[in-house]
């Protein structure tokens, strides 16, 4: 396929590109009706309180530079059979759930970083999450506008529904956000299954939505070596096997054009406007407070997750916080994934 720009550098990911198919019957279409509070919220048990109570105090003991304690060093039953059943329900259910919730009060919070950092190895291996290598990432509003090279993490607007780092050469598998401290008002979390968008916009939109299986331009969000591309070339929505894969992001393929300098086709601007009325039906999409002290995870090839726009409490040391983490099995563990050649 030809790319649509001769005039910059470009990441081509179009080899993605995959034939159209039907979502069919797949565990992870569901509607909000569908959604019980039991089939995403992961309480954890007395006996894995009692084994993080024994990590954070190990971890006092013997400090280690951050980032660098394996989980299989540790002896913990329980927790690691809590967090098989947010797991299982990632990859099975509903493709998100909340594990309720680590003592974040009960220790120092450098204490509870280190132990989400153990149970994120056993949802998957941790990836970078900037070009630099940075492997937690805090979401947080820094104050700055959401524009071109200011990631939507870093500010306080409404995010619509996308799945993580869309515009990247290796997409992260599953998305984990740890709850420092919630915003002091807005800031929720909604989901949606994909699957759903997609049977909608085949019903509704069906040409739309094969226009959404070509390639096109997304926003890198200057998340790259100096001089690299600004831009990646890929599909919306693709398949891997019987799985779906999406790279959704209406928001960034809009500014991936505008970043480019060029024009988008009209019948693309309408398959994005056809994926936000879609999205925008309440019935399809599912609310999940994320409270303090609790760990939220979801699929990111499969599930579309929205943050609305929050307000911040004035005090500093209670402003919104999350801890981020990404995983990925494929390529390397670099942001960019490629597996080094020497």
């Amino acid at each position: 396929m030809n790319l649509p720009l001769d005039h910059q550098p470009i990441l081509d990911c179009s080899a993605e590109e995959s034939a159209f198919r039907p979502a069919g019957d797949q565990p992870l279409k569901w509607t909000a009706d569908q959604v019980r509070s039991v089939d995403w919220c992961i309480p954890l048990t007395g006996e894995a309180l009692d084994e993080i109570a024994r990590l954070a105090a190990h971890i006092d003991a013997h400090p280690m530079q951050n980032l660098q304690r394996e989980v299989d060093d540790f002896r913990i039953p329980a927790l690691r059979a809590d967090v098989a059943k947010m797991k299982r329900a990632l990859d099975h259910d509903l493709g998100f759930a909340v594990l309720d919730r680590l003592p974040i009060d009960a220790y120092d919070i450098d204490t509870i970083v280190e132990i989400y950092w153990l149970i994120g190895q056993l949802v998957g291996r941790p990836v970078a999450q900037k070009w630099n290598g940075q492997m937690i990432y805090a979401v947080a509003d820094t104050g700055q506008a959401y524009q071109y090279g200011v990631r939507g993490s870093h500010t306080a607007v409404e995010l619509v529904f996308h799945t993580d780092n869309a515009f990247a050469r290796a997409v992260p598998d599953y998305v984990g956000l740890l709850c420092r401290h919630p915003a002091l008002s807005g800031g929720l979390s909604r989901f949606c299954s994909l699957y759903t968008v997609h049977e909608r916009l085949e019903q509704r939109y069906p040409d739309a939505l094969r226009v959404l299986y070509r390639s096109m331009l997304f926003d890198r969000q200057k998340e790259h070596a100096p001089g690299a591309a600004r831009v990646c070339y890929a599909p919306f929505f693709s398949w891997r096997g019987d799985r779906l894969f999406a790279r959704a992001n209406t928001s960034l393929v809009r500014k991936g054009y505008q970043v480019a300098g060029i024009d988008m086709a009209d019948d693309l601007a309408d398959a994005l406007d056809a994926v936000d009325d879609v999205c925008a039906a309440g019935e399809l999409w599912f609310e999940a407070p994320l409270e303090r002290g609790q760990v939220q995870y979801l699929n990111n090839h499969e599930i579309g997750h929205y943050r609305s726009a929050f307000v911040d409490h004035e005090d500093p040391d209670r402003k919104r916080y999350l801890y981020r983490l990404w995983h990925r099995q494929s390529g390397a563990a670099t942001y960019d994934g490629v597996t080094p050649a020497i």
